[in-house]
Order: C-alpha cells, then structure tokens, then sequence
C-alpha cells in the first residue's frame, strides 16, 4: 500500500463523501419532483421532432454518466449515440455538424471551459441542447435550450457521489418517458427508497483484500460498464488505488493475461444477459485464484445487491459501492474528501 497517513483518522462515517453518497435517494426524489413537467416538454419535441442521432458532452464522472445514458437510448430508443470529443472544438475550433441532432450535456458545476465550448458549437449547429446540471445558475443551464437541475444540492466533497447518481437517474427517467416504458418509468419512481436501502447493504467484507492492493480491474458490460468506469475512477481518485475498468467483452482481448494468483477484480452484474457474461469472467478468473469481489443482482455474488429492473440495477450498485470506497480510503490512511491535487470544480479548456 502506497498511501500514507496525513490527517486525523476520521471514522467512514463521519465524512462528507459517506454523508453526501447517503442523500442520493433524497436528492433522486428531488430530482424526480423537480423535473417530470420539463421531461414532458422534452419527450413531446423528441417525438415530434426525433433526432437522428445523439451526442453527450461531458468529463470524469459525468461522462461515465453520458456512457449509462449511451446504453440506454441505443437499446430503448435506438438512435445512435456518440460522445463528443471537446478538444475538438475548444482546442481545434474544429466545425461541427450537428443539424438535427440532440446534444446532451452533463456536468455537476456547469463552467468548464470546454465543455461550454463544444456544447455551444453544437448548439449553433442546430442541435437541440438538453443540460443535466447540478448549479442550475451556471452558464450550461442557460445555454441549453432544457435544463434538468439534478437537485442533488451542495457537494463539498471533491468525490462526485449524489450528483452522479442523480445523473444516470436523470438519463433513466428521460429514457424510459421518451421509450414510454411503463415498468421503467415505475422503477425509476421506486428509486429513492431502493438507493437508501442499496447504501446501508454491507460490503466490507471486500476490505482485506483491497487495502493492500496496488492494482485491479473493475469489471461491467452493457448497463454496468458506467458504474465500472466510475468504481475505477473512485478508486483513483480517493484510495491511491490504480484500477482499470473494462467490459466483460474487452477484458478478454489481452488484458486478462496479467490476471492470476491473488489479483483483485471487481465485478458489477446485472440480471441480464449483459451481467451473464461479467458472471462468466468472475468465475474465469476466480479460477485462477483471483480475488473476486461480485456485485450480483441475481444473489450469487459474494457482494449483497438488491434486484430492480437490470436497467436500474447498476445505480443501486455504485450507491453501496461509494461506501466501500469511503470505507477504505480511510483504511488506506487518506481523506476522501479531500484527495491530493484535486479540486472540486475542473476548468479545462
């Protein structure tokens, strides 16, 4: 283990990380309360007007955010999504074709530079603007031609955790109005309970094996692949921990090969045929004496998940796994809170 011990040991629980990541159901719930009329307007142009393709814009967490909202329309509307690469048109001031298109942008803070940069270029395109943002004050909420405040409310901790899950539950309730997917658009109500439930499951079990780890693979596909991404980036971010995210599928093309005795894997697995194959790759490698940890919404892994429609199933996961993570920054001798050389807001340009 790499880190070193430079503040007061805090118990998990007394950090903002673990008291913030504990409100998503609430700020779920006021999200929802918030922006059901403004969705209604969404979906009715959407309908009207429907778009040919979709294009996200976002960095760090909010774009593992935009890669759920990617699955999401491609299976349930069907419309190709991409995510813009924003160098091209804060860097290059590249020209962007966007006419009829949607372009949905996703941020916590709503200023940074470039993500403004190519949203606006989109926009002048003539794409049609939706902004997920969690400062309904900032310059991406005026840009936008809708605006879906996440509501998640102040996030003091550097770690993203209620505005990131109030993200993909915002993607969730847009989808399953535009797709008109009654089971969905129930599930996504039943949220804000089943988050406070998914927060309080137990998976401290898996700290043993991560606390002396220097390395380790965070493993989803399909849905799941989003909260892989994020689980990775956590582990970065607030554990000095390096961890690569891959999906079941692309695991298997050369970088299972350093997986062997005693390697840490993460595994998120969804009840459908997407989380099959991240079962398939958990016990691959468990046969090869890895140290597996499965989040299995079907009850056979060895991390508890709560079973939902497999559309929501990964928002449940990545709420208790933000407490394992809060949970062993702090064994790690670190501050979630507060991780080396980051700061709350990013303003890359």
């Amino acid at each position: 283990m790499s880190a070193s011990l430079s503040h007061p040991l805090k118990r998990p629980e007394d950090t903002l990380m673990f008291r913030e990541a504990r409100e998503s159901g609430d700020a779920v719930a006021r999200f929802l309360d918030t922006n059901l009329e403004t969705i209604a307007r969404i979906v009715t142009r959407l309908m009207a007007n429907p778009p040919r393709s979709v294009t996200t814009c976002a960095r760090g967490s909010s774009d593992h955010a935009a890669t759920y909202g990617k699955y999401l329309i491609e299976t349930l509307i069907g419309i190709p999504t991409s995510t813009a690469a924003l160098s091209v048109s804060s860097l290059y001031d590249s020209p962007v074709f966007a006419a009829d298109t949607l372009c949905i942008a996703i941020s916590q803070s709503g200023r940074s530079p470039d993500l403004l940069t190519s949203v606006k270029a989109h926009k002048d395109s003539g794409a049609f603007v939706i902004a997920l943002v969690n400062d309904f004050t900032s310059p991406l909420a005026e840009l936008a031609d809708e605006a879906l405040p996440l509501c998640a409310g102040p996030e003091l901790s550097v770690a993203a955790t209620k505005s990131y899950i109030t993200s993909l539950a915002a993607l969730a309730a847009l989808v399953a109005h535009w797709a008109d997917h009654a089971a969905l658009k129930e599930g996504v109500n039943r949220l804000p309970q089943h988050l406070t439930q998914a927060f309080d499951l137990e998976w401290s079990g898996a700290l043993p094996t991560l606390t002396p780890a220097r390395n380790l693979f965070v493993i989803g596909r399909g849905y799941s692949f989003a909260v892989a991404q994020e689980a990775a980036l956590k582990l970065k971010e607030t554990c000095a921990l390096h961890a690569e995210a891959f999906s079941a599928a692309e695991v298997r093309h050369g970088p299972m090969a350093i997986v062997g005795e005693g390697f840490p894997i993460i595994g998120f697995a969804p009840s459908d045929s997407a989380g099959d194959d991240v079962r398939a790759v958990a016990a691959e490698f468990s046969g090869r004496g890895a140290n597996v940890w499965l989040a299995d919404a079907k009850g056979n892994g060895n991390l508890p998940a709560l079973a939902a429609e497999a559309v929501l199933e990964p928002i449940l996961m990545v709420a208790s796994f933000y407490r394992l993570a809060n949970a062993l920054s702090i064994v790690r001798g670190l501050d979630p809170d507060s991780p080396p050389h980051l700061n709350k807001v990013t303003r890359t340009v």
